[in-house]
């Protein structure tokens, strides 16, 4: 990943937190000074042939000691989910565990969010959508405990919706809880991370895919079209491509 400008660097108040579950990917951007925490989640996991779940954490928290990371639960029943949030929040002191929102059958989270919470867990609340989500949580979070609720603004702009309103309204809900953080997740562009910047979101999670276009940023927009240029020709050229013209 290429570095960005120091500039931008100051610039953004939101913190960026990488999402994967590539230990090399991992290892590089935990010395990269941009990089504020870590996400994943079993199906990044799942994508990258992780087969056992405590013995990649732990490998993972070895990397990442200090900064935030977080680890989601896999169970459907709130009971044995519940086991599950207690004993990942056992591996570090910089674990948050990443509690769905709802479990397949669509029952609320919300109380055993507030369980958690209440014991000293810091959760990560994934899966948001709706406003009405993010207000419950909200109000059933301590106010003792950090707790981090992940709106996932980019499957809302895929179904046409403008996610930067409906951030910024859960940026001001959030208010209640000053020690809760929201995640701008599942980002589409590096726009995105301007947007969750601008309307006050604290944290944004950035895929390898964006980080890389993060040099990109104030780039003069006449060389970055010259390259382009150059990018159009050398392919065609490289492909041998060719067209008979007439000579009259």
């Amino acid at each position: 990943m290429t570095e960005p400008s120091t500039d931008i660097l100051q610039r953004l108040n939101v913190k960026i937190f990488a999402d994967g579950a590539d230990l090399d990917g991992i290892r590089t951007l935990a010395a990269n000074p941009m990089i504020k925490g870590f996400t994943t989640n079993p199906t990044l996991m799942r994508q990258v042939g992780i087969t056992d779940y405590k013995a990649f954490a732990l490998d993972v928290l070895k990397i990442v000691p200090d900064q935030p990371v977080s680890f989601e639960v896999f169970a459907d029943d709130f009971d044995e989910m519940e086991k599950q949030a207690l004993e990942i929040a056992s591996w570090g002191a910089n674990v948050n565990v990443k509690i769905p929102v709802t479990n397949t059958k669509r029952e609320s989270s919300v109380p055993l969010v507030e369980r958690l919470s209440g014991q000293g867990v810091m959760v990560n609340v994934t899966a948001v959508f709706s406003l009405q989500q993010a207000q419950a949580i909200t109000d059933v979070l301590s106010p003792d405990v950090p707790a981090i609720i992940s709106i996932f603004a980019g499957r809302i702009a895929d179904t046409g919706v403008d996610p930067v309103p409906h951030m910024a309204a859960a940026v001001d809900l959030m208010k209640a809880k000053p020690k809760a953080e929201l995640i701008w997740a599942s980002p589409r562009e590096l726009l995105n991370v301007f947007h969750a910047d601008s309307v006050g979101c604290h944290i944004i999670t950035v895929t390898h895919d964006i980080l890389n276009k993060l040099a990109l940023v104030d780039k003069d927009l006449d060389d970055y079209s010259l390259e382009t240029v150059e990018m159009f020709y050398r392919d065609a050229s490289q492909a041998g491509y060719s067209i008979e013209t007439s000579s009259n």
